[in-house]
């Protein structure tokens, strides 16, 4: 892998059963939070708040500054340290948004990272079913589920 960083971007990165989500949005709108519940529910922490993005292979990796590495903030008790992982493949991006910015029936969204493209989701993070939600939209993106109008 190299290790060229070739832009770092405010963002927080988990690996869920070893895919590798990209949690984006404005700050204050639950990144740290989002990968909390998901920490919670079996992910693995790689990067929060700053999140270096590389290509390797043809794939987008994602890793933290080293300054930062196994560190997730939790609103109300700190900045607590997290096993994590060194790096992750970035299979889908998450982007977070405010419920009324929410499509109740999006078209499939792509975004480019580091001049490649990957699957996006538009969610609002404070859902109670926003952790169900990144699970299904990573099924959808690794085709194991379907949606009916494709």
């Amino acid at each position: 892998m190299s290790n060229d960083i070739a832009v770092q971007v405010h963002a927080t990165c988990v690996s869920l059963d070893g895919m590798g989500l990209l949690i984006r949005g404005p700050s204050g709108i639950g990144k740290s939070d989002l990968a909390l519940r998901l920490i919670d529910t079996g992910a693995r922490l790689v990067a929060d708040d700053r999140v270096d993005l590389m290509i390797s292979n043809n794939d987008v990796v994602a890793r933290a500054p080293e300054t930062l590495a196994g560190l997730l903030e939790v609103r109300g008790l700190g900045v607590l340290r997290f096993p994590f992982f060194d790096a992750t493949i970035i299979h889908l991006v998450v982007d977070l948004a405010n419920p009324k910015d929410v499509a109740r029936l999006p078209e499939r969204s792509i975004t480019a990272l580091v001049g490649m493209d990957r699957p996006a989701v538009t969610l609002n993070p404070f859902e109670a079913s926003a952790v169900t939600k990144v699970r299904l939209a990573l099924e959808l993106t690794l085709g194991r589920i379907i949606r009916h109008d494709d």
